[in-house]
Formats: structure tokens, sequence, C-alpha cells
């Protein structure tokens, strides 16, 4: 309650006046700095990684196989961290002892002769960041209020975005500075990721908690209310057909190399690429903002049928240049508004004292669907060409989105 002043407009004595409290705190402003200059250092070592494997003769397969053993341990590490840190008092040098973990790891590469080398490196520096990932969305829902997670969450996605863009651009003028010296190019990832993990040591804030008494881990799953596991099944869903960004690079390549020639259509594809996440950073804070103002689930499952949106335009859509930026467009507003809006609309759907277990599992379960989708619709799209491949998506894409409106409103009934 505000305090009401007397007849002589005076505030009462002894009476302690409460104000709005500001979503831009120091806690969301620690993290949202912490994750951009986090992904600008190991952004700089996956840009350049390709091209240090090839100097050791490495085949292409062995990309795949780093990638995917780093991507499994991840999950594996969010849904450990995000069991375990519910336990705890004070979950914060769990998110600082990962942040240390990924910086170290990344810079390790510089110190690989082989490709199995650069294969634990990668290894490493990906546990650190599946331990650190539920830690710092629990941390972020804990420090705001549950009227304003969408715009935290949103400035978080965005700043991620930001260092996504700044770091393979830095790779770019890095190698050319240190005449393609590699161990010195990975040395300076060390500076970001060294002043991410002092942000969140030295900046983020966390408050006092009560830890959830201990339990199995089978029984914190079944801790989760129904609504949360229900709105799992559609992320589920919608993430199996969810395929990784970089395959519309290579559809704009080859769809562009007849009329422009390959080092043209090439160029083209990495600068409709740039635009993608440019618009990814921005619309993240636009989705945050209405993530506040509308019903999230609601919202949500608007993204999931704008990609689907996005993956009829691919079947249905003559492939020139405007259409493909189109395309690329639409896919970094339904990326903002996937990442911020199922982040966000986790932190409604579950007690606080369980943010941990649940954002670990829906970053389990994003993980999983990343790993299905890309490989499914790679298979598809080499066997039966770009059609059956993004029908698949489109499917899943509007089959998510029904679960996820079913979802928001059991959730609102329930309120």
């Amino acid at each position: 309650m505000w305090a009401k002043p007397d007849m002589n407009g005076a505030l009462p004595t002894n009476t302690e006046v409460k104000t709005p409290a500001r979503w831009l705190n120091r806690t969301v402003l620690g993290i949202g700095l912490a994750s951009l200059f986090s992904d600008w250092s190991h952004e700089i070592a996956t840009t350049v990684m390709p091209a240090f494997l090839a100097t050791m003769g490495a085949a292409a397969a062995w990309l795949g196989l780093i990638e995917g053993v780093s991507d499994g341990l991840s999950s594996f590490a969010k849904m450990a961290s995000g069991y375990y840190t519910d336990r705890l008092r004070r979950r914060k040098p769990i998110a600082v002892a990962g942040y240390v973990v990924t910086t170290l790891g990344t810079a390790a590469f510089g110190l690989a002769t082989s490709a199995w080398h650069v294969l634990l490196a990668r290894a490493f520096a990906w546990f650190g960041r599946g331990v650190r990932t539920p830690v710092r969305k629990a941390l972020l829902a804990g420090s705001v209020t549950k009227q304003t997670y969408g715009r935290a969450f949103g400035f978080e996605r965005m700043m991620d975005t930001l260092g996504a863009i700044v770091g393979p651009a830095s790779a770019f003028f890095l190698l050319q500075a240190v005449n393609h010296h590699y161990p010195t190019l990975f040395a300076f990832t060390l500076i970001p990721g060294l002043i991410a993990t002092g942000l969140i040591a030295f900046v983020v804030k966390e408050k006092d908690r009560k830890p959830v008494p201990h339990i199995s881990f089978g029984e914190s799953l079944r801790a989760l209310p129904m609504r949360f596991r229900k709105f799992l099944i559609a992320v589920g869903l919608f993430g199996a057909g969810d395929f990784a960004h970089t395959m519309l690079i290579l559809l704009a390549t080859q769809k562009l190399t007849p009329a422009l020639g390959a080092t043209k259509a090439a160029s083209i594809a990495v600068g409709l690429y740039v635009l993608h996440n440019v618009l990814y950073a921005t619309f993240s804070m636009i989705a945050g903002w209405l993530a506040d103002r509308f019903n999230k689930g609601g919202l949500l499952a608007a993204g999931y049928v704008l990609a689907a949106l996005m993956a009829l335009a691919i079947i249905l859509l003559p492939m020139n240049l405007w259409t493909l930026a189109l395309i690329f467009i639409v896919g970094g507003v339904y990326v903002a508004m996937e990442e911020t809006l199922e982040d966000s609309f986790c932190a409604e759907l579950v007690e606080e004292e369980h943010h941990g277990m649940a954002f670990g599992t829906l970053a389990t379960v994003n993980g999983v669907g990343d790993f299905v989708s890309s490989l499914v619709v790679g298979f598809l799209w080499t066997a039966f060409g770009t059609q059956v491949a993004f029908v698949y998506s489109a499917a899943l894409f509007i089959l998510g989105g029904s679960l996820v409106l079913r979802a928001a409103r059991s959730s609102a009934e329930k309120e």
C-alpha cells in the first residue's frame, strides 16, 4: 500500500514508502551483460573452429561429432544442475563456476594439436554452459516480479544475441590481426569470458531463498505441475521441427547460386543471416514487453504459427532474393518470440522454489529437440528435397502451437 499524507500534506512518521520495483535492476543488467560477453567469447571460437579443424586435416565428421557430444553433455548438465540447485540456499556460486568452466574450456582450444583435443575442450566448455543455464534463468526470474518476467527475459535474450553478432565479427578481424595464429586468437576469448564471470560474481545479487527439501530426481519431476508438463510436450513437438537456422544460409546459397554465382550467393546468404540476428535481438525486447501485457501462452502460440508460415513460404513461394529476405526476417522474429516467451511462460507456470528444475527440464527438452530436428530435417532435405523437409517442420510447428494454446487456456482457467 502507498502511504497517505495527512491533512497538511506530510507523510506520517515511521512509515515505509514503497516504490514500484524496477525490472531493469542490477541483477537483470548483470545477467544480460554476462550473456553478451560470454556469447561474444565462445562465438569467436565457434566461428573459426571449422577452419581450425581443417588445419589439422580433420574430416567433416569430426565437426559433427564435436557438436553432437558437446550438445548432449550440455543437455544432461542442464537437467542435473536444475535439479541440484533448487536444494541450495544460494544458487549463484554454481552459476559462477559454470561461467569459469565455459571460459577456460573455450580458451583451451588454443592448446589443441589434434581434433580429439578440440572435442575435449568443447565438451568441457559446453558442460559449464549447461550447468549455468538453468541457474542463470532462476536467478533472473527471482530478481523481478511475475508482472515483469517478459521484459527481463527479453532483455537477456537481446543481449545474448548481440554477443552472437559481435562474436563472429570479432573473429573475422582478430584472425587478420593475429595472422591466422589460432592459439593467440583463442587466448583473446579469455577477455570477454572473464568479464562475463566477473559480472555474475560481483554485479548479480541473489535474494535469500528457502531451499526445497531433498527429494529424488523422479519426485522432483512429478512435483512440477501438470500444466507445465503439458507445456513441455508442446515445446518438445515444436522443437522436433525447429531446425538450426544455419540451414537457411545453405538454402539461400543454393537458391541464389544459379543466378549470382557461388561466391556472391554465399556472401548474400551470410548478410541475410546477420539481418536475421539483428531482428532476433531487436524483437526479443519487443516480445518481452508484449508478454507482460498479454497472455504469454497465446503469444507463444502465435510465434509457433509464425514459424509455420516461414516454413510454408519456403515450400510455396518462388525463391528469389526478396522472398529469402522475408524468410530470414520472419525467422529472426519467431525465434525471438519463441525463446523469450518459453522462458517467461515457464517462470509463470512453476512456483519460484522449483524454477531450477523447471528451467533445467525446459532446456533439456529444447536440446533434444534441436538435435532431433536438425538430424531429421537434414536427412529429409538430402533424401527427398526441401519441400518434404519443410512440410515436416510446418506440421510440427502447427501442432506445437495448438498444444501451447491449450496449455495457456488451462493455466488461465486455474488462475
